[in-house]
């Protein structure tokens, strides 16, 4: 079942439709800073929400991915990442970085480990608020991580460099999200053309 979720439907926001997503959410401090994380970072679900304060790394702008949570039974269970190669460390953008400082001096409770004190079901219904809002098609909240993998592929990044950032296990995972940007095509052969192009010139 390696990448199972990987599999589903491969919805994604464009960093426009984003861009007018996390303006609407703007007046939600917590749903609104995790969104930002999800989809900036890619993360899981269950990642972001096993992280605690000391997981941000202000200093080297990066953020340690080393469990995950889950509610197993009515009980809320934070466990090991979803596979070895989910435990990592990812830097963030230096926007990210200044507003996850900005989050922790504002909403942060110290007497609550977790960074975000909240479950899935009520940021999936905060996703659904905020899409309706800004006019946006309705994803799921997974679907902020093939955001964040889309946008990587359409920045021109490798597959291994992306299944390094967001854990996959294997690259092969990464691959199936090429179908996504066919006019990368366009942008080979337009690179392909002006090398040729250079060359005939000489």
């Amino acid at each position: 079942n390696m990448g199972a979720e990987e599999r589903k439907e491969m919805l994604y926001w464009t960093r426009e439709e984003y861009t007018k997503f996390s303006e609407a959410m703007m007046d939600k401090p917590l749903s609104f800073y995790a969104f930002e994380v999800l989809y900036w970072c890619g993360l899981r679900e269950g990642e972001l929400l096993a992280l605690t304060y000391d997981d941000f790394d202000f200093v080297n702008k990066t953020i340690s991915i080393t469990k995950t949570y889950q509610i197993i039974n009515k009980e809320e269970v934070i466990g090991p990442t979803k596979t070895p190669k989910g435990t990592r460390v990812i830097r963030m953008p230096d926007k990210l970085c200044e507003e996850m400082k900005d989050y922790f001096e504002m909403c942060y409770d110290s007497d609550n480990s977790r960074a975000f004190p909240t479950s899935k079901s009520v940021l999936t219904r905060a996703m659904e608020r905020g899409a309706k809002r800004a006019g946006v098609k309705r994803i799921r909240i997974h679907d902020l991580r093939h955001s964040h993998i889309s946008l990587l592929i359409n920045l021109g990044f490798s597959a291994v460099d992306i299944a390094k950032r967001v854990g996959h296990e294997s690259i092969t995972i990464t691959l199936r999200y090429a179908h996504m940007f066919p006019s990368a095509q366009d942008k080979m052969m337009n690179k392909l053309n002006d090398l040729i192009k250079e060359e005939t010139e000489e």
